[in-house]
């Protein structure tokens, strides 16, 4: 029997479930299930850290056509808990390809199911919101499905996770710049992508990652020109020693810049709230409006968390850093997309501007963080 005629169930926490086949690792899984709408990008989705704990639905009927190479990978392994797929392609077809979907998932312990309505399924969580779900396989699968719930009812719920120690690097490191050299960013580490560290080092940025425990002292001691606080999975309440860190950051006057969880995390050090959305964003075709050029942008967003703003487009600072600026909104729905500082050099986005593979709209912000440095060094 092969991977593609074993039977597996996906279940969810209010009782809905769907049979299907299984793939990849042959085990059992519990996460928050959550839908990608991306068309393409399955690798960089996959690898992405901020994806940890997360079952992830692809909204996109064929998975696996391209098969996966080591280029395009975000990270050193796939962080997702499980993967649903409609149809799993049988057959790579890519000249860049070096091995297949199901074989990578095998070799980092990942279950997935194909096979199932995965329409149907994101209806469903987008009327009902992400919830907790497992993916059961051999013998689980057939087991009462009263026993399936109690189990995923008796996992952890992503509101009050911190997950960042687990997809931080453990050492520090560092990334030579490339061409002329403009500074040095100090980065922390919360899950970061190699797409967001190759886009500064391209600007002639040098960048030392540090873990997600680093201090403000271990931070700041090389002298970085910025700081950085990267994408990450995980609830940003639970964050509190990189808060209090970041707002040490901020009465320094140090330029700080932050994408994704990073910008959760100003929110949350300039004195705002963030609050969990019914299902995220996640995909990479969500219109944003900047509010500083009137552009609209199509992005790439992987949050389920937001931060909270009331009270117009700019608004004081709770916590005392004077004026900040809603600088982006998502068009679909409003929610904060990114936050500017006027009185300190600070700023950050909610999506992400070095999306892999696009779109690249907001690839500008990059050179935001260059001309910010440049800024604080004439001066």
């Amino acid at each position: 029997m092969t991977n593609f005629e074993k039977n597996a169930i996906l279940v969810l926490e209010d009782g809905k479930s769907f049979k299907g086949c299984s793939f990849g690792a042959q085990r059992d899984t519990l996460g928050e299930i959550v839908f990608a709408t991306g068309m393409s990008g399955y690798q960089e989705t996959l690898t992405d850290p901020s994806y940890a704990g997360q079952i992830v639905v692809q909204t996109a009927p064929h998975i696996g056509n391209t098969g996966m190479n080591r280029k395009d990978e975000e990270s050193d392994r796939i962080w997702v808990s499980g993967y649903v797929v409609r149809d799993l392609s049988r057959v790579v077809s890519n000249h860049r390809s070096e091995t297949s979907l199901s074989a990578d998932l095998t070799k980092d312990n990942i279950p997935g199911i194909s096979g199932l309505d995965t329409r149907a399924l994101t209806l469903h969580l987008r009327d009902r919101g992400v919830m907790r779900a497992g993916i059961f396989t051999g013998d689980k699968a057939s087991a009462p499905i009263e026993t399936l719930i109690a189990e995923i009812k008796a996992s952890q719920e992503m509101k009050g996770r911190s997950l960042s120690a687990e997809v931080s690097t453990q050492q520090p490191y560092t990334v030579a710049h490339e061409g002329e050299y403009v500074g040095k960013v100090a980065i922390l580490d919360l899950g970061i992508k190699r797409s967001t560290i190759e886009n500064m080092v391209a600007r002639g940025l040098e960048v030392e990652v540090l873990p997600a425990s680093s201090s403000f002292e271990t931070l700041t001691a090389s002298k970085p020109d910025a700081v950085f606080y990267s994408n990450g999975p995980g609830d940003p309440e639970t964050a509190t020693a990189q808060v209090e860190t970041l707002q040490r950051v901020l009465k320094a006057g140090i330029p700080f810049f932050g994408i994704c969880f990073g910008n959760q995390l100003l929110g949350r050090a300039l004195g705002f709230e963030t609050y969990k959305l019914a299902f995220g964003h996640r995909g990479i075709n969500q219109p944003v409006l900047d509010r500083r050029t009137g552009r609209v942008e199509v992005t790439a967003h992987n949050h389920g968390f937001a931060v909270r703003v009331e009270g117009g487009e700019v608004v004081d600072s709770p916590a005392g850093f004077g004026k900040v600026r809603v600088s982006h909104i998502c068009l679909n729905d409003d929610v904060v997309e990114g936050l500017e500082c006027v009185d300190i050099p600070a700023f950050s986005v909610q999506y992400h501007p070095e999306a892999a593979a696009g779109p690249h709209d907001a690839n500008y912000l990059f050179d935001r963080l260059v001309e910010m440095i440049k800024t604080k060094k004439a001066n």
